[in-house]
């Protein structure tokens, strides 16, 4: 980026502003996060806001959900809640989100992420009937 590019928030959106005009949303930078939350092992899902109610309306997933951006003029917060994996070690889940989503979101968009918070909403035990269908499903593959 040249030294008389800007950063000017305008209503949910970053716009940088040199020559050429870029606008990135907050759902823009949300979904790279989200991106990098998902390639995270231990991390059951996502948890947070009506991101279920609009993708069982629209049959999209939601990338974005449970993740919340803020973004100011050359930097972002970002806040994401998840449900982790019994057995999975907190503290390293949430350090790999925390190094991932620094990385996404940095090399992607070119703001600078202050903090990653992570809040973990639950957690995932495996039941005695998702047991039986995952043998099941071991059985039917050989």
């Amino acid at each position: 980026m040249d030294e008389n590019n800007e950063i000017v928030e305008v209503e949910e959106e970053i716009t940088v502003q040199g020559n050429d005009t870029i606008k990135i949303s907050n759902e823009a930078v949300a979904t790279y996060a989200g991106i990098a939350v998902s390639e995270v092992s231990g991390v059951y899902g996502m948890s947070g806001g009506f991101a279920g109610i609009t993708e069982a309306l629209s049959g999209k997933k939601n990338l974005a959900k449970g993740i919340k951006v803020d973004v100011d003029e050359k930097s972002a917060k970002i806040d994401v809640n998840i449900i982790v994996e019994y057995g999975a070690r907190i503290p390293d889940v949430a350090f790999e989100i925390q190094t991932g989503v620094k990385k996404s979101v940095e090399n992607m968009t070119g703001l600078k992420v202050l903090e990653v918070n992570v809040h973990v909403q639950g957690v995932h035990a495996i039941t005695e009937k998702e047991t039986t269908e995952e043998q099941t499903e071991n059985k039917t593959e050989e």
